[in-house]
């Protein structure tokens, strides 16, 4: 049977530089008026927000200096990150791209892709939505049946992809698409591309979730064609490429700090002489807090050696996913106040937004099942 070890790291002076830089950056967009804490901080689009982020240097920072980052430490990162989110920016426009996209590409991509689209992301005018989901394939990602097939110097995609975030908005999408056979995995046969929106031959529909936003898409693709040179990887890649882009995307602080604005009013609205219930549920989730948070920097130190920690990223997400849920309960339990996103009072309406959103943690990024599945692979119970 397998362990895993979350050592603590210790932040070097750029990260902490970088912090003191963030926080002056957030606070001076704040008091222009230009952004108010959002309860979905990485949901929400906003993007005159992104491009000042990037004319600032906050985007792309771990990538080479050659395609338009400062080649930081993925510490440097994740401070830039968790301030984002506990003071509530709006990072949707930038997210994506900046959190999985980009490195994918940076590792992946043709020299074209990485000079035409990198030094883009980093100027924040470039973003990103993630082309996996299908109808009908629920969490399992290898029955995906959008198809590539080749063509005159690139590809002709036909296909339907579901649930894709901001595809409404983005620049880009990196789609996984079906190039060969299945195989006996299962896992064989799949490639990704970077293909444009506004290309001919894509049609995007929205749909809006239970709260009345519209995040949600879906991209139906007709005949939509993709040079050679956007293609990830090599031919039947797809499947590696996608799952070592999840270490990103379910290692990071946006695991268990999406509803922070909510843990902050429930702490405002308690007061500084908390009864004993209030003062030891608050203590608990800020012990869990902390927890999340070392074992996500860990991570984070792992991917600037070179590792692919996919088991500890699904340990964080899981655990991050339980916490993310469990924190409205809490909050109903403590405050004895309605849920109301029309009231203008700062906790009702962080409860209220919170509530509406949290079934999704659950299901974003890999469902309890899949990453759990993983986890018992890893620690061989499986």
């Amino acid at each position: 049977m397998l362990g895993f070890d979350f050592d603590g790291v210790r932040f070097p002076p750029a990260a902490e530089e970088a912090r003191t830089r963030i926080r002056a950056f957030l606070e001076a967009e704040h008091a222009a008026g230009r952004i108010v804490p959002h309860r979905g901080t990485w949901s929400t689009f906003d993007a005159g927000f992104t491009r000042r982020l990037g004319e600032a240097g906050f985007i792309g920072v771990t990538w080479p200096k050659a395609y338009g980052g400062q080649e930081a430490s993925s510490l440097v990162r994740f401070v830039i990150t968790e301030e984002m989110l506990a003071a509530g920016a709006p990072c949707a426009a930038h997210w994506v791209a900046d959190r999985q996209s980009g490195p994918q590409i940076l590792k992946h991509g043709t020299e074209r892709a990485k000079q035409v689209i990198l030094p883009a992301i980093c100027r924040g005018e470039c973003t990103f939505g993630i082309g996996m989901s299908e109808p009908g394939s629920g969490s399992d990602l290898a029955s995906v049946r959008t198809r590539a097939t080749r063509i005159d110097d690139g590809w002709r995609i036909d296909g339907q992809k579901i649930w894709t975030t901001n595809a409404h908005n983005v620049t880009y999408l990196i789609v996984l698409a079906r190039t060969g056979e299945a195989g006996p995995s299962r896992h064989e046969g799949l490639t990704q591309f970077i293909v444009k929106v506004d290309s001919p031959g894509i049609e995007v529909r929205g749909i809006q979730d239970m709260a009345g936003n519209h995040e949600f898409n879906e991209v139906f693709f007709d005949g939509c064609f993709v040079p050679d040179d956007m293609m990830l990887g090599e031919e039947g890649s797809g499947w590696d490429l996608v799952t070592g882009e999840l270490a990103f995307e379910r290692s990071g602080p946006d695991r268990f700090l999406s509803d922070f604005q909510l843990f902050v009013a429930l702490v405002d609205k308690v007061g500084p002489t908390p009864g004993r219930m209030s003062a030891v549920e608050i203590g608990r989730m800020f012990s869990e807090l902390s927890a999340l948070r070392r074992m996500s920097t860990s991570i984070a130190g792992m991917l600037d050696e070179g590792a692919q920690p996919l088991v500890e990223a699904a340990i964080v997400k899981d655990l991050g996913t339980s916490f993310e849920q469990a924190l409205p309960e809490t909050a109903r339990r403590l405050v004895a106040e309605e849920a109301d996103r029309e009231t203008g009072e700062v906790y009702g309406e962080a409860l209220a937004e919170t509530m509406l959103r949290a079934p999704c943690f659950s299901l974003r990024g890999g469902t309890r099942e899949i990453l759990r599945g993983m986890i018992a692979r890893g620690i061989g119970l499986r």
